[in-house]
């Protein structure tokens, strides 16, 4: 057993590296007589079958954070950090039956594009330099951080050439074929994503089983570790000790409060996820790429969760460790270290299934740059490049205008990534970091799209506002003993979301009777009306999610 890559491990590994590169540059080539407009680049020309839509979203969201920062809270708190997935596939229901009809009727190429159609442009510009510096500083640092981690992990290359090697392997193609490169590769990424995956779930619990087999390693996972299979966390534990995982997943208030904020925001307002459901040849493709994503996504925490809770296992009992031998003892994970777990599985696999396995890992990191270094080009060139330089821009400038953003973003995101270095249980930051700024935008939408009253000036207001009204509940807890019950960061987003919504509700009608209201989205029957396929989808997932919660409560 060797803890670095052999020979047939590169040869998988530089395959994967070439498939996607040609199936990239393939699909990004300008047809004969054909120059790639804005619709092509941004939008796919809006081409996308069901299911390359529902393979690109997950391929989209799975990336290092989930593999190694959810891999890392499993080995830390357990399953209930599966909320965030398995509540995720019943909010790709609710944004393919709600939000999607109301996005496509509107023929959107951008989310802010949506606030402009609704509310007015300065309201546009500011949401969409929230989301620029969101995606930049936040989602492509963190993913090209925990990228970089893993290679320097398994592979020993030091952590700023990683991180640059998957830049430059997913601007590569990314940014000269634009959105349809990114889905197309990301059909083939969620094939390896899921496979590789299942390969390091079968290791780590067949090593568990003592080569007994995958069943009789999870058996042994849950008997070993009991308390790391609870969905729903108690905020003290058996003896009477406070239970510090309560403050990430606070819980019941997990299923009914703050993380319907960071899911309904990632799912429904987020350009690149949402973008490839806007790219779809129809609503009705699009919402059957939704629900397959549904179903995908109760698939995942086996892939990303489970085998953090097993290495959890392997660590704690001496026997298995012995069998391990002196690799056991390379990077091994710890309650400090938690997201060193996946890295550290991935060392047993055998020769060639490493390679695989890690060209899983690199699927998902590389999948999740392209999308949101596309998402952010289009941000920045739609809604600020054509609406404050150029408005007469052509398509050929606008194409040229996104690769130069997405370019700049990768260099920003390349020289910030190695300054998170330290962090630990990094998939918590992420979630806890964005929930500064999603409860705001949430809150506008929200009442954008169901509540025909709402103004523009208090849009821009509760949008503003709700940044210091997310920092004054965080500081709160820390200050004042009577306010201990919002130390759970959920409680802090759930409760902004709703003091944000209070006061664009508030100052809404305080501008009275003479507002106009004609931008308000006339909400019909037939706007939300959906095939009997989706209906059938949708209450299968329910049926699956209940019985989920009954084996796992």
């Amino acid at each position: 057993m060797t803890a670095g890559f052999d020979t047939w491990d590169y040869v998988v590994f530089i395959a994967y590296a070439i498939l996607i590169l040609g199936v990239g540059l393939w699909v990004s080539r300008d047809k004969k007589g054909h120059q790639k407009n804005a619709e092509d680049y941004f939008l796919a020309s809006k081409s996308l079958p069901w299911w390359a839509i529902g393979a690109s979203l997950i391929a989209a969201n799975i990336s290092a954070e989930q593999f190694i920062g959810m891999s890392g809270s499993g080995f830390a708190l357990g399953l209930a950090i599966a909320s965030y997935e398995w509540m995720a596939a019943l909010t790709l229901i609710i944004v393919g039956k709600y939000f999607l009809p109301i996005f496509i009727e509107k023929g959107l190429y951008t989310i802010p594009e949506f606030v402009e159609k609704r509310f007015s442009t300065n309201l546009k510009t500011i949401l969409a330099v929230f989301w620029l510096g969101l995606y930049v500083f936040v989602n492509l640092t963190s993913v090209l951080y925990l990228g970089g981690l893993a290679i320097e992990t398994i592979m020993g290359v030091d952590m700023m050439y990683a991180i640059v090697g998957l830049a430059l392997f997913a601007a590569a193609y990314s940014l000269y074929g634009g959105l349809s490169a990114v889905a197309w590769t990301d059909v083939i990424q969620v094939i390896f994503l899921v496979l590789g995956g299942l390969v390091t779930t079968y290791l780590a619990l067949n090593t568990v089983s003592g080569g007994e087999g995958v069943m009789v390693g999870f058996h042994k996972v849950w008997d070993a570790a009991p308390e790391k299979f609870h969905m729903v966390l108690e905020e003290f534990n058996s003896d009477g000790s406070v239970n510090s995982n309560y403050l990430d997943l606070p819980g019941i208030w997990v299923l009914i409060g703050g993380l319907w904020v960071a899911n309904l925001y990632y799912w429904g307002f987020n350009q690149y996820i949402i973008q490839r459901t806007l790219a779809a040849k129809s609503l009705k493709e699009s919402q059957k790429g939704i629900l397959l994503a549904a179903f995908l996504k109760l698939l995942i925490p086996l892939i990303v969760v489970v085998p953090g809770i097993a290495a959890y296992v392997m660590v704690n009992d001496p026997e298995i460790m012995a069998t391990l031998g002196e690799v056991g003892q390379l990077n091994k994970p710890s309650l400090e270290q938690a997201d060193k777990a996946y890295p550290w599985l991935l060392q047993f696999l055998p020769t060639g299934l490493k390679g695989v396995a890690f060209a899983a890992l690199a699927a998902a990191i590389v999948s999740s740059l392209a999308s949101m270094l596309n998402s952010t080009s289009t941000i920045f060139t739609m809604d600020i490049y054509k609406q404050y330089f150029n408005k007469e821009a052509g398509d050929k400038k606008t194409v040229n205008v996104g690769r130069i953003t997405a370019a700049v973003a990768l260099v920003i995101a390349v020289l910030v990534a190695p300054l998170l270095d330290g962090l630990d249980q990094a998939f918590q930051y992420i979630q806890e970091y964005t929930g500064l700024v999603s409860p705001g935008i949430l809150a506008v939408f929200l009442l954008g799209l169901f509540w025909r009253k709402t103004t523009n000036k208090a849009a821009i207001w509760g949008a503003i506002l709700s940044i210091p009204v997310a920092l004054a509940l965080k500081v709160l807890p820390k200050q004042l003993e009577a306010f201990d019950w919002l130390a759970p960061w959920m409680h802090q987003m759930g409760l902004a979301t709703l003091l944000s919504m209070g006061i664009i509700m508030i100052l809404s009608n305080a501008e009275g009777k003479g507002t106009d209201d004609s931008k308000g989205i006339p909400l019909t029957k037939e706007l939300f009306k959906t095939t009997p396929l989706f209906n059938i989808g949708s209450f299968v997932v329910m049926v699956i999610l209940a019985v989920l919660y009954a084996i796992f409560w």
